[in-house]
Parts: C-alpha cells; sequence; structure tokens
C-alpha cells in the first residue's frame, strides 16, 4: 500500500494505491487526528507529500510520530514525474494520485524528521536568509530611487542589518548552548574557509552530512556534474537539482575558501589554469570542499588536508 497526500492550506486530498480509495481530511487538529488513524489502519508501506512552503510540516509531523513512514519531495520532480506518466491536468486530487503513484514507483527514501532543537535552529538560519533576501533586494532599489525614496530605504536597510546581527547572534548562542551542536560546529569550522553562517546551514539542512559517501553527498547538494549527452554529441556537463539553500551557502564559503583552503584553492587554480570558466571552477571547489567536510563528518575529525583529500 502506498499513499500521496496532496497538501493545501486548509484541506489535504488523499489516494491509496493500489486499492484507489481516495478521501478529503481537514488540516486542523481534528482532521489530522482522523487522517492518522485512517492511514495507521491502512498500514501504507510508504506516504509521499510535496514540500509546500511549511504546510506539509505538520502533517508530515504527525504521521511520523505515529509510526508512518514518510518522504517529503521536491514539488518538481514530483510533477515531472506526473507529465512524464500522462497526467497534464492538475488539480487536488490528481496531485495526490500522482503522489501515490510516485510513491509506489519511485520509492524515495523516507528520512526522519529533524528533532526540536534542530527544527529551532533551522527556522533561525531560514528567517536569516530571508533578512538577508530582502536587504539584498532593498539595496538594488536604492540605485535608482529617487532621494526622498533613498532616505527611507536606507533606513529600512539599516534596520534590516540590526536585523541579521540579532539573528547571528540568536544562531550563536543557540550552538553554543548544545554540546552536540557546539562539537559538530567546532568540527566543520576547523576547515579553512568555513565560518559559522556555512557551518550552521550544513547542520540545519544537510543532516546527511558524513553518513553517505561523498558522490551521494554532492549529488543531494546538487554539485554533481550530470551528464547531457546523445548519440555522438558530448553535451556540457551541468550541476542541476540539488539542495539550492545549501548550494548557495557553499558558494558563498567557497569564495573565501578558493583564497585559504589549500585543497579549494588547489582545484579552482588547475582548472582556471585550463582555460576554464570561473564558475565552473568555484563549482568544482564547491565539491571538494563538501567531500572533504563529508569525510570529516564521517570520521568525526577535524580538518587535516592529507586525510580531507583522502
Amino acid at each position: 500500500m502506498f499513499a500521496g497526500i496532496d497538501v493545501s492550506k486548509d484541506h489535504l486530498d488523499v489516494h491509496l494505491r493500489p486499492t484507489g480509495e481516495a478521501f478529503r481530511a481537514g488540516r486542523d487538529e481534528p482532521g489530522l487526528a482522523a487522517l492518522v488513524a485512517r492511514l495507521v489502519a491502512a498500514g501504507p508501506a510508504l506516504v509521499v507529500l510535496e514540500a509546500t512552503g511549511g504546510y506539509e510540516a505538520p502533517v508530515a509531523a504527525a504521521l511520523a510520530a505515529a509510526g508512518v513512514p514518510v518522504a517529503v519531495v521536491n514539488p518538481r520532480q514530483a510533477r515531472q514525474f506526473a507529465e512524464a506518466t500522462g497526467r497534464l491536468a492538475k488539480t487536488d486530487r490528481l496531485d495526490a494520485h500522482a503522489l501515490a503513484h510516485f510513491a509506489e514507483a519511485v520509492r524515495p527514501e523516507a528520512r526522519p524528521l529533524a528533532d526540536a532543537d534542530t527544527a529551532a535552529l533551522a527556522a533561525l538560519v531560514e528567517r536569516r536568509r530571508q533578512l538577508v533576501g530582502m536587504r539584498v533586494a532593498e539595496q538594488n532599489r536604492l540605485e535608482q530611487a529617487p532621494p526622498p525614496i533613498a532616505r527611507r530605504i536606507k533606513a529600512h536597510v539599516a534596520y534590516l542589518d540590526r536585523q541579521i546581527d540579532r539573528a547571528d547572534r540568536d544562531l550563536a548562542a543557540a550552538v553554543q548552548a548544545s554540546p552536540v551542536w557546539r562539537a559538530k560546529d567546532d568540527l566543520l569550522r576547523s576547515a579553512p574557509g568555513v565560518g559559522p553562517v556555512l557551518s550552521r546551514v550544513l547542520l540545519t539542512e544537510l543532516p546527511e552530512l558524513g553518513d553517505l559517501s561523498g558522490r551521494r553527498i554532492a549529488a543531494l547538494v546538487g554539485v554533481a556534474p550530470v551528464a547531457r549527452d546523445s548519440g555522438k554529441k558530448l553535451g556540457a556537463r551541468r550541476i542541476a537539482g540539488g539542495r539550492a539553500g545549501v548550494r548557495a551557502a557553499l558558494y558563498m564559503g567557497c569564495l573565501s575558501a578558493v583564497r585559504f583552503n589549500p585543497l579549494a584553492r588547489a582545484v579552482y587554480q588547475r582548472l582556471r589554469a585550463a582555460g576554464k570558466p570561473g564558475k565552473v571552477a568555484l563549482v568544482a571547489a564547491m565539491r571538494k570542499l563538501l567531500v572533504a567536510l563529508n569525510a570529516m563528518a564521517r570520521d568525526n575529525r577535524p580538518w587535516d588536508p592529507a586525510l580531507a583529500g583522502a
């Protein structure tokens, strides 16, 4: 038995395969309780939901707490699967059916949900990312703003600066308050080029770090080159998919790492000397740094260029 759940703000559409049973439940507490009771009785091997900006979190948490295996998948991946199987129409009920089919055919891995401390730290990291995004948007508007508007934008940028500083202090305090987080943070930050922002993004958004092979962790983040060959044509390798938040933080961290981290610097300089574009060389350095950090987390050993390179 496999289940797909389409999550919206007010309700949940559920489809079960191979029975074809379908029903709708509310996203409030009574609705979630009824949903959990019904799925526990059905005993599905896997339940698949799309990531929908946080609306899916209470549903996944309620099911996981009841022992139901849950996988939260990328909406783009689920939509492409639906289109590949000929489902071009899109309604809540059809989406639930497609997710159940996706669960049965693809069998994405069910991952345990983050504990309360991890979820709280992840929320702080996400809030900081939002504040930085707002500051960048305001700074871009400042270039074309007339003087009266420019003064207001500058005041808002100053306010955002204070909020970002406060978020940084809250993050630092949260990490220092937990011996486990502090040990992991110290381990990752022992690598040259890894600062507090990158470390905390890796801690909260890449819990698989240290548990997967270097190849798999690179693919998970989206820094592994994807082949695009057809017949005799050899297409350019490009990265695709992955966790955008982790990749963005890794990109910013690597701007420093290619100067101070010997492993990342060697890769970057070798590719640049071979005539590769700067961004291509930087992505290769990102992958090298990520694989090194994965080895450090796996072995629970601080930065050592020889060990990381192995």
